[in-house]
């Protein structure tokens, strides 16, 4: 008899992923990308302020659900970059979105990238650089901590 390996489901597009609003604590926030849900900044238990507020100046005519409220969108959990805590604000393309990362080791130290509409963007990296690429911004982040 041979063996039937078990096929898992496709990823879900990231914009098409539910919010699971349970409480997760720094430690337990997974090194790489949730494929079938989104993790909120708000389930985050030790989610410094400045995070919390970053899409609260985007336009709320995106993909992504605002809050309950009619809020900004709700903040999703990316994946780690070295000790970087990545977030997304908004969807991943076409709208007003913006990147945060974190410092897991200094919650208070953060950076932004910002994403437009028309695919441009900007952010400044730990190095103090000032990037007009969120490749070149993630490849500061991962070379700078």
């Amino acid at each position: 008899m041979g063996h039937t390996a078990s096929v898992s489901p496709p990823p879900l597009p990231a914009d098409e992923r539910p919010f699971d609003d349970t409480p997760v604590h720094t430690a337990d926030l997974p090194a790489t990308p949730t494929r079938d849900r989104n993790i909120p900044a708000t389930a985050w238990a030790e989610a410094p302020d400045a995070l919390l507020a970053i899409g609260d100046d985007l336009s709320t005519g995106n993909d992504l659900p605002p809050d309950a409220d009619g809020g900004p969108p709700r903040i999703a959990y990316k994946r780690r970059l070295g000790p970087w805590l990545l977030w997304r604000a908004g969807p991943a393309k076409g709208a007003d979105a913006r990147y945060a990362a974190v410092d897991a080791t200094d919650l208070d130290r953060m950076f932004t990238f910002r994403l437009f509409p028309d695919g441009s963007g900007r952010g400044v990296g730990p190095s103090g650089a000032t990037h007009e690429r969120f490749r070149t911004w993630k490849e500061d982040l991962r070379d700078h901590h």
